[in-house]
């Protein structure tokens, strides 16, 4: 990585399979250059975490009466750990996590959230669900036992949504497996914001990299 500091440029944004990849290549470039993470491994995905609260200012700006549900694979999800790190940054006042036990991390209940295994319990008086995307590796490495009887017990159908409050807010970082962690009738109803989510994600992206450039910043 030494030939990295010779490099002339602003900027660096890396996507990478291994956790920490960021910060390891955080601490080979030069002075002045900025390293955007944009995914490492399990560890995090902090601009996805800055566009879904982004998204949720702009309908409910009080995040301290929130009540906010993650659902899906929370033990494999950077999306996962950069939200609940932002939520309670930003004093969210109520955080609940709910997957199978199988995807759920060992010592969750320390970072100050909620841990469910029943999704109807979770989604009670929620005013935000997040559905993460399952991936299917998850069931050939036995951890679940089939797409079909993950939907049945955790995938969000409007009927479970109904447990939730009347104006919830249903969100997900995509790319989405209907069927699987959600309903298609959930992902385009009345309740979804995920292509708002997607229009967002560039304006945050565009505001994150104008800020790294910006002349008091060099």
């Amino acid at each position: 990585m030494h030939n990295l500091q010779a490099m002339n440029c602003d900027i660096f944004v890396l996507r990478h399979r291994h956790s920490g990849a960021a910060h390891l290549l955080a601490a080979h470039v030069a002075d002045g250059v900025s390293v955007i993470n944009a995914g490492d491994g399990r560890h995090a995905h902090p601009t996805q975490a800055l566009l879904d609260v982004c998204t949720i200012r702009r309908h409910k700006p009080d995040f301290g009466a929130l009540t906010v549900t993650l659902v899906g694979d929370i033990l494999h999800s950077r999306v996962a750990r950069s939200e609940l790190h932002a939520l309670r940054r930003l004093g969210a006042g109520r955080l609940r996590v709910c997957a199978p036990r199988t995807l759920l991390p060992v010592g969750l209940e320390d970072w100050g959230v909620e841990v469910h295994t029943d999704l109807d319990r979770a989604l009670a008086d929620a005013d935000v669900v997040i559905a993460l995307r399952l991936q299917k590796e998850r069931m050939a490495g036995a951890l679940l036992p089939s797409e079909r009887e993950y939907f049945r017990h955790w995938g969000l159908t409007p009927e479970r949504l109904a447990r939730a409050k009347p104006d919830v807010l249903v969100m997900h970082p995509g790319p989405i497996n209907r069927g699987v962690e959600i309903d298609s009738r959930v992902a385009d109803g009345p309740h979804s914001l995920i292509l708002e989510q997607v229009t967002t994600g560039i304006a945050v992206r565009m505001a994150v990299m104008a800020t790294l450039q910006a002349p008091d910043r060099r």
